[in-house]
């Protein structure tokens, strides 16, 4: 394969909601460009894109995919994404590399929500766009709601660059107002270019007007063209519409078939010809000192977009030359690590099928194999560069559960699982919780952590099974108590004798130090010899008061008291879980000449804390998330429903392009397994997001039933 310029190649995405047929767009871009002698077909199971078992059992995208392309002395490089909000993080890392997104709109049902989430971190990336409205040979195809839907999604920018003639199963023409010809395809794939009939020529016209206004708007010489003469060239109008999708102000739309291969062609003649240019597209932040410049003739830099590993070859690195040129066999620096990669062989992919090629340059996108350090989000620069692009951002999970392996020896062998799992897609993360003791998995939804299990036990044949998450309770306490604990033991020699004599209250931000208290009727007057105040791992703070006086206990054993109650306060009196937020003060105790050691302090210190924590009103915390649901309006009510019966409290309303947006605070507790009720309750057509808010006390019908069940476990322990 020849190595094209920077100025040849072009980059882009496929996104759109699953279903709208990013997938056959592809192959069908393949086959035009003759890198595959036949198109494939998602019932076949033989695509160049899904080629995983997993793909083809769900007969769906599932991965992010890398292609390419050649067609009119050009490299179109396509990324073939997942349409599903579960597998959102392979969405989001195909947006980095590229420099224009097309999407893909099923023209039976308009915009659906994977193309308003899609489009929302497409606006967030600031990354151009084109649409293409798919399937209109289907028989339900309806381009005019099609076009009204994505009116009300994209608004203004939306223009018509194409509509079709005959949509339906006998599609195959259709009017480009760009070119103002009308296309026509035969069966047996040729294309006719013809003049637009006489009945169209008005439609066509309007539209043509439309879409030379639009392209002026974002060129003032152009303006000022257009109002002195009329009229645009074809290649003064290219060159607004250029900028225009480049800024953002201008997404047009286009017609096509990818079954029937009607409109791909001329799709790409427009990428070829209008689209944004690699050196003509911004570059992704960094921290440099200095500007990088797609440039070939600069130093090099690359960025890794993904990693994956695949049976027989190990570990593949996807990256994009940023700037300069890479050859075989160059060494670079990972600006990550600082440790030196030689990328040994270089790739141009198209699937699992990758093309040996000795350079690529400025621009284009590639792979390569067995780097020992090098990660998704890494940095590679050559001799003379040191610095980082930032790293991609995902969303925060949404879907939680806690995994075991069936043998409970394997634990180890799942943790690397897990490791290289989160290694390879970004949006799964994992926790080995020592609080839950439990290995916790989060990801985008059930269906995204269900394909994590298959791999593991299909692929690296380890057995495991998901279990319910524990959920991290914090207990703390609601006001004043007093407690006092003698340990006395005697078996023979030395024996252990520890009495301590504390208060406990809740901590208040702010608070003055105590001075004295009053509990049950009595007086307790403090005399504060020493504080400690130690901020919690998992949150709030303990505030710890030595109050001795006259020697009653001896100062070397304080530290012993204190961490007593620190392991009470990591497994709280109520549930076992995380106490925080709480002030305590020793103030009196005895001790013994010959039996009082440290051992006797630390247990006299936890039995006493336990004793007064159960005394001092003890209250049950619980994680309160903030929820954000998108939702079509005519599943507003199933989804209130459903949201109320899990303890939200609703905190309000709107509406945003077509969705309505339902913001609520839920506990945790309530969310297990709410992506895959959401999905049952609207088929699909809503998302949501949710965010750690806060600690909120529990019901006291709620904290009875956590109560019961601690006492059961710790009876059946």
């Amino acid at each position: 394969m020849k190595t094209y310029q920077t100025e040849q190649i072009r980059n882009i995405a496929l996104l759109g909601n699953t279903g709208s047929g990013k997938t056959s767009l592809a192959e069908s871009m393949m086959y035009e460009g003759k890198v595959i002698d036949r198109k494939g077909t998602i019932a076949g199971k033989n695509t160049v894109s899904d080629y995983s078992e997993i793909e083809q059992q769900n007969q769906r995208s599932i991965f992010s995919t890398l292609l390419f392309t050649e067609f009119n002395n050009s490299k179109l490089n396509i990324i073939d994404t997942p349409g599903s909000d579960d597998f959102i993080g392979a969405v989001i890392s195909s947006m980095y590399p590229v420099d224009l997104l097309v999407m893909v709109v099923n023209a039976q049902y308009g915009v659906e929500v994977g193309t308003e989430i899609f489009n929302r971190h497409a606006e967030r990336l600031n990354k151009p766009m084109i649409l293409a409205v798919n399937q209109l040979d289907h028989d339900k195809a309806n381009f005019d709601v099609t076009f009204e839907s994505i009116k009300q999604t994209f608004g203004k920018k939306v223009v018509i660059a194409q509509y079709p003639l005959n949509p339906g199963a006998s599609f195959n023409s259709f009017i480009d107002v760009v070119t103002m010809k009308m296309y026509k395809f035969n069966e047996d794939g040729s294309r006719e270019e013809l003049p637009i009939p006489d009945s169209e020529t008005d439609k066509a016209n309007e539209l043509h007007n439309a879409l030379i206004e639009a392209a002026a708007e974002n060129d003032e010489s152009l303006m000022e063209k257009y109002f002195e003469q009329g009229y645009l060239t074809e290649d003064e109008m290219r060159s607004g519409l250029s900028t225009g999708i480049k800024n953002r102000e201008i997404i047009p739309i286009f017609c096509v078939s990818a079954h029937k291969n009607v409109g791909t062609k001329r799709l790409m003649e427009f990428i070829i010809n209008v689209g944004p240019k690699p050196n003509h597209s911004p570059m992704l932040d960094n921290d440099s000192s200095k500007p990088i410049a797609c440039d070939a003739s600069a130093p090099t830099s690359l960025f890794v977009f993904k990693s994956t590993v695949e049976p027989h070859i190990g570990e593949i690195s996807y990256f994009r030359v940023m700037s300069g040129k890479v050859t075989e066999g160059m060494d670079l620096t990972n600006a990550n690590n600082s440790t030196k990669e030689r990328l040994s062989q270089l790739y141009v992919v198209a699937g699992k099928n990758r093309n040996k090629v000795t350079e690529l340059v400025a621009g284009d996108i590639g792979a390569t194999v067995k780097l020992k350090n090098t990660k998704t989000n890494h940095t590679l620069c050559g001799p003379g560069l040191d610095f980082t692009f930032a790293n991609m951002m995902f969303p925060d999970p949404k879907f939680r559960t806690a995994v075991k392996p069936k043998n409970e020896a394997e634990v180890e062998k799942l943790s690397e699982l897990l490791h290289r799992a989160h290694e390879e897609d970004p949006t799964i993360l994992v926790e080995h919780s020592k609080e839950l003791k439990q290995i916790i998995v989060s990801g985008q939804g059930e269906f995204h952590l269900n394909i994590l299990k298959w791999q593991i036990t299909n692929l690296h044949k380890l057995d495991i099974e998901y279990i319910p998450p524990r959920i991290p309770y914090r207990e703390t306490i609601t006001k004043v108590a007093q407690a006092d604990y003698r340990h006395k033991k005697q078996s023979g020699g030395a024996g252990q004798f520890g009495e301590v004599h504390l208060v406990i209250e809740p901590y208040v931000e702010g608070a003055p130090d105590p001075v004295k208290y009053k509990v049950n009727g009595k007086e307790i007057n403090l005399n504060i010899r020493g504080k400690e105040e130690i901020n919690l791992e998992w949150g709030g703070k303990l505030v710890f008061y030595n109050c001795i006086v006259g020697g009653a206990i001896d100062a070397r054993f304080m530290p012993a008291i204190l961490k007593g109650i620190m392991e009470k306060m990591e497994e709280g009196p109520l549930t076992g879980s995380y106490a925080r937020d709480i002030r305590v003060a020793v103030y009196d105790g005895k001790m013994h000449p010959v039996d009082s050691n440290e051992i006797s302090f630390k247990l006299a210190g936890r039995n006493a804390f336990k004793n007064a924590f159960k005394e001092a009103g003890p209250k049950i915390m619980e994680p309160v998330y903030d929820v954000e649901v998108l939702v079509p309006s005519d599943r507003m009510g199933d989804v209130m429903s459903d949201l109320q019966n899990r303890r939200a409290i609703i905190m309000g309303m709107g509406s945003d392009k077509g969705f309505e947006i339902i913001n609520a605070k839920v506990p945790l507790a309530e969310l297990n397994r709410y992506s895959t009720t959401l999905s049952s309750l609207t088929s699909g057509r809503a998302t949501y997001t949710m965010k750690f808010a806060s600690y909120e006390q529990v019901p006291s019908d709620v904290q009875e039933k956590l109560l019961k069940a601690y006492q059961e476990q710790e009876e059946e322990e």
